[in-house]
């Protein structure tokens, strides 16, 4: 295989990595932190023994480095792809990894909403699903996509940890190729071509978080 044709398979590696555990990750987070923001103190739905336990959940998970959660997780992700190497592997970790922290970022942006648009909401004879629907979802979705950014961008650096033990993706071509080989210019490569990814996620979130704001202050 030559360096290009190597150097585009792992970049394809990364972004199918984070693709697909970013969604699984919105997925489960995203019901996650609405449940949180509602049973908050003061939520539409204020449950605080739930709320407790779930934040509990949510911060031990969260306190956990990734790449120690790589490895404890070993036999989940073994029994969720039928093995614990390669790029489908490597989408179990990241893709828990990513959960408490999408939840949190809902969480934080439900909750920052202001409690006025909740009573009028309420006033308006809206039930809860649907004052969550269609007044605090639409309000906190600039901060959310502010949010997923952040969190897209870091799973991308996790995706390149999770590459370095054969995970594949740019990662793994940094560590076998760059560093064990002494190939300072893939090493140099594949850092260029991460930057750029995460330049250009931060520009499409930047982008489009202005926009819905624009579009909501108007």
């Amino acid at each position: 295989m030559s360096l290009n044709q190597l150097l585009i398979l792992a970049t394809w590696q990364t972004i199918y990595m984070v693709g697909v555990s970013s969604i699984i990750g919105m997925l489960f987070g995203i019901p996650l932190g609405i449940i949180l923001a509602i049973t908050h103190k003061n939520g539409i739905c204020e449950q605080r023994i739930l709320h407790q336990v779930l934040a509990i959940i949510i911060n031990a998970t969260r306190s956990i480095p990734f790449i120690i959660l790589l490895v404890a997780i070993t036999p989940l992700t073994r029994l969720l792809t039928g093995t614990s190497i390669g790029t489908l592997a490597a989408i179990v970790p990241l893709s828990v990894g990513a959960i408490p922290f999408i939840a949190r970022i809902i969480e934080t942006a439900i909750y920052e909403v202001p409690r006025g648009l909740h009573e009028t909401g309420m006033a308006l004879g809206a039930n809860h699903w649907q004052v969550i629907r269609y007044f605090l979802l639409p309000e906190a979705l600039p901060a959310i996509i502010d949010g997923m950014t952040v969190v897209i961008v870091a799973l991308i650096g996790y995706s390149a940890m999770a590459g370095a033990i054969g995970g594949g993706g740019l990662g793994e071509v940094a560590i076998n190729y760059g560093y064990q080989r002494f190939n300072m210019k893939i090493m140099l490569i594949t850092i260029i071509i991460l930057i750029m990814l995460v330049q250009l996620i931060q520009f499409l979130g930047e982008r489009w978080a202005n926009h819905l704001r624009h579009k909501i202050s108007h």
